[in-house]
């Protein structure tokens, strides 16, 4: 069953649904964007360039958005701020970035390709379709402008279900009240594999679309039966639930499981603890990698900047303490399970941090190939904004 209009009927795809960018950001950005606006006009002539930056994330109240934010904090370096030697930024220097709420991973993506974003965050299979013209991309064409900046930590595969619900396995979803995430999610194009694999198909739910706030808020009055949603943990809309409503988190393990990571390499074994939500038991599921993916004709120097100061070690504190998933974000995996080309300037960068040899960044320095078990060197951090990377 399906919501009338709400999916088209292709296994893949969906209804594009595209608004300008400047829509799309929320209003606080907007008019952040235009205090910096302002900022430029009053700078005086021959003072530092400003250069804006954009990092599409996901729903406001998404993981995704929360890295995204981070991640633009650790690379902007406004006119005016504090050295980073006294404790100011460390990012670089006149770049302003801010993350984007989108749809999430195929929007981004997307966006990419038309040019009205520079950056953004995607799992990793869906990276690596949209750069190839697979799966959900096949009819759409590929995004042969698309690089990689770093691959970033895992995301877990989290179907939901009230704890009061009699639905203890994927296949009980049938005829169910399901929301999958926004048609341009990842979350949609990865639970239609997940369903495949257990037999079922759309037309065997009655989906919803909705972005993970809603879709929570909907689970919790039981107006929704399940909800799936690929992301980090602890997901911030579940957690802000948690004190009203407690949920069940559905496994995917066994010979299901061992198919499913088999026929899609990007694909492996996860486990989410009981007290991550509180739940009951704690679950084997599937995890798939977040990358931070970028515009191939963005200029080298300034990804090699913005790789740079990702990684300077003054920004650890920042990844370490404003998300759990921050932790996860280490310089030792930025390797790790990369589905698509480097971008020229943050190979460079590797190169030079000795995580790459060869002549195309196509192994790391231990001659792996960049996959999941191409691991790059522990270890590796950079003691200032000019000083050399040190292992």
């Amino acid at each position: 069953m399906q919501n009338e209009g709400s999916i088209e009927t292709e296994p893949w795809g969906g209804r594009h649904r595209s608004l300008p960018s400047a829509l799309r950001l929320p209003a606080a950005i907007r008019g952040l964007l235009l205090a910096f606006a302002l900022l430029i006009a009053a700078q005086p002539a021959g003072s530092q360039d400003i250069t804006f930056f954009r990092i599409g994330a996901g729903s406001a109240d998404s993981t995704y958005f929360a890295i995204g934010g981070l991640l633009a904090n650790a690379i902007s370096n406004p006119p005016g701020s504090r050295a980073c030697e006294d404790g100011g930024s460390c990012g670089v220097p006149g770049l302003i970035a801010v993350a984007q709420s989108t749809d999430g991973a195929v929007y981004n993506v997307e966006a990419i390709g038309r040019g009205e974003l520079e950056s953004g965050l995607a799992q990793a299979d869906i990276a690596y379709w949209a750069f190839n013209g697979f799966g959900p991309f096949a009819e759409k064409g590929q995004i042969d402008a698309l690089t990689a900046i770093a691959s970033l930590y895992p995301e877990s595969v989290h179907i939901m279900v009230r704890a009061d619900s009699d639905i203890t396995d994927i296949g009980e979803l049938r005829g169910r009240k399901v929301s999958l995430g926004p048609v341009q999610s990842g979350s949609f194009v990865d639970a239609q594999i997940i369903l495949e694999a257990y037999g079922l198909g759309l037309e065997d739910l009655d989906v919803d679309l909705l972005l993970s706030g809603p879709a929570i808020d909907k689970l919790r009055t039981g107006e929704l039966d399940a909800v799936f949603l690929v992301a980090g943990f602890p997901v911030t809309a579940l957690v802000e639930f948690a004190e009203d409503f407690k949920v069940r988190l559905l496994p995917i393990e066994g010979e299901t499981a061992a198919r499913l990571i088999t026929e899609n390499p990007f694909f492996s074994k996860g486990f989410i603890s009981a007290s991550v939500y509180e739940t009951t038991d704690s679950i084997e599921t599937l995890n798939v990698r977040a990358q931070w993916v970028a515009s191939a004709a963005l200029d080298a120097d300034l990804v090699y900047g913005i790789t740079r100061a990702l990684w300077h070690q003054r920004n650890r504190k920042l990844l370490d303490n404003a998300h759990p998933d921050g932790l996860r974000i280490r310089l030792d995996t930025a390797l790790t399970g990369l589905s698509i080309p480097l971008h020229p300037g943050a190979e460079r960068f590797y190169r030079e941090a000795g995580l790459l040899r060869g002549g195309d960044g196509g192994e790391t320095e231990g001659g792996e190939k960049l996959s999941e078990e191409g691991a790059a060197p522990a270890d590796t951090t950079i003691d200032s904004a000019t000083d050399s990377v040190k292992e």
